[in-house]
């Protein structure tokens, strides 16, 4: 009979303490609210010393953050958006699932217009994986993420050495004997570092990170692009860096204030061969039907050539601007031509991507199947151009078909310089649709 009480006793206890557990809310998904990700990059040094920018601090070095908010539209169904700096970009594209091997949680993350996704298993507010690019052979970077760290880099607070907005005159490559320019345009507020780089064919797009003492970091993941940037502040406050894009691109780079730094005018860079004044093409559509500029829809318009990779973020950011110009804007007789070169080398599947990139962007004008994102090889396409230095690159076209200029890359929202794009593009098009 005692140990029946006992017995009882014991059980009225371990009720009364599972009572006293409390269990957080169950998601069907990931837990809701920011997290923390980043991708295990191999870089390069920017320095001989073996020490590097981050030995004995909380930034991992070649580690390649980024955040991401989960948000639940119901009790089920949830999205995640990407932040990098004032940008955040929506992805839907996301499977869960189970792996009977090790019954754990199983996540997919996948970014269709760049052909590329994260796979891995995730269990008490982590992921493990790695991102695929599947457009490139044998590509695979490992990712982690952890919910509930509100920092990108690091969560120090060490005094900067300098304030680092404004332009910087940059030089990339500085490694090779075929070093090239660019600018340089941050934003610091206290530790928080914002900004981009601007090339002579596009710009880096949104880079947000921080700064620490005498040493900065930078970075962006938009699904496409994974881009590292690691820096230290000289003792003459010129800045030393070392750049990674991936694990298949690493460079040095330096800088200098400047706040006059510019680049070529885009408007000089790519122009028409001697003995050349037209365009002359034939490519495929999305729906396999050939298009050439003698097409009877063509004839007597003005017209923009763009040429462009579904792959390219900067191309993604001229898209978006080409789609809503037409949408808000009534342009009588005004036709747009989109020549894609692309990275898969089936043709088919080039135009599946093609199809995918024209419906999410609501494109109302054709997308052409021109060639291989290989710019010698595109250029083969378009013998007459001088070459095929930028994607995107646009080509305002007269009515009788005479190219009037080529505007080379693109400066989009993240720089200080779209406006300025803004008011040449319109530029150009008054000069096309008066003539």
């Amino acid at each position: 009979m005692q140990m029946l009480r006992t017995a009882i006793l014991l059980l009225i206890l371990l009720t009364a303490a599972i009572a006293c557990i409390e269990v957080g809310d169950k998601f069907s998904g990931l837990a809701p609210g920011i997290w923390r990700a980043y991708l295990q990059l191999e870089s390069i040094p920017f320095t001989e010393d073996p020490a590097q920018l981050s030995k004995g601090e909380l930034v991992t070095e070649n580690q390649l953050p980024f955040q991401f908010e989960v948000i639940y539209e119901n009790d089920s169904d949830f999205y995640i958006e990407i932040i990098n700096g004032e940008e955040r970009i929506r992805v839907d594209d996301i499977y869960i699932g189970r792996n009977p091997a090790t019954a754990r949680d199983t996540i997919e993350i996948r970014f269709p217009l760049y052909e590329s996704y994260i796979k891995g298993e995730f269990e008490a507010g982590m992921i493990n994986g790695n991102w695929i690019v599947e457009n490139r052979d044998n590509y695979l970077i490992p990712f982690v993420a952890r919910f509930g760290q509100d920092y990108r880099f690091t969560s120090l607070v060490k005094t900067p050495k300098a304030d680092l907005t404004g332009k910087w005159d940059a030089t990339f490559e500085i490694e090779t004997d075929h070093p090239f320019p660019a600018v340089g345009e941050f934003v610091q507020e206290g530790n928080r570092l914002t900004g981009t780089f601007l090339t002579e064919i596009g710009d880096y797009r949104y880079l947000e990170g921080t700064v620490q003492a005498n040493k900065f970091y930078l970075s962006c993941f938009d699904g496409a692009h994974s881009f590292l940037f690691q820096g230290r502040i000289e003792e003459d406050n010129t800045l030393i860096g070392s750049f990674s894009n991936g694990i298949h691109y690493a460079t040095m780079w330096q800088a200098k204030r400047n706040p006059d730094a510019k680049l070529t005018d885009p408007n000089k860079l790519t122009f028409l061969k001697d003995g050349y004044d037209r365009l002359a093409f034939s490519f495929p559509n999305t729906s396999g039907e050939l298009v050439s500029l003698n097409d009877e829809r063509y004839k007597g318009k003005p017209k923009i050539i763009q040429i462009f990779g579904t792959w390219c973020p900067n191309c993604r950011d001229e898209t978006e601007f080409l789609a809503s110009y037409i949408r808000e804007n009534n342009v009588m007789d005004l036709e747009i031509i989109a020549l894609a070169y692309e990275k898969r080398k089936d043709a088919s599947k080039a135009m599946a991507t093609i199809q995918r990139y024209k419906k999410h962007f609501n494109v109302d004008y054709e997308l052409l199947l021109a060639g291989p994102n290989d710019k010698t090889l595109a250029a083969e396409t378009l013998p007459m151009l001088n070459h095929i230095l930028s994607y995107p690159t646009m080509i305002f076209l007269d009515r009788n078909d005479r190219v009037r200029r080529i505007h080379t890359g693109f400066y989009g929202p993240a720089t200080s310089e779209f406006e300025n794009f803004k008011k040449d593009f319109n530029e150009s098009l008054q000069m096309i649709l008066s003539e």
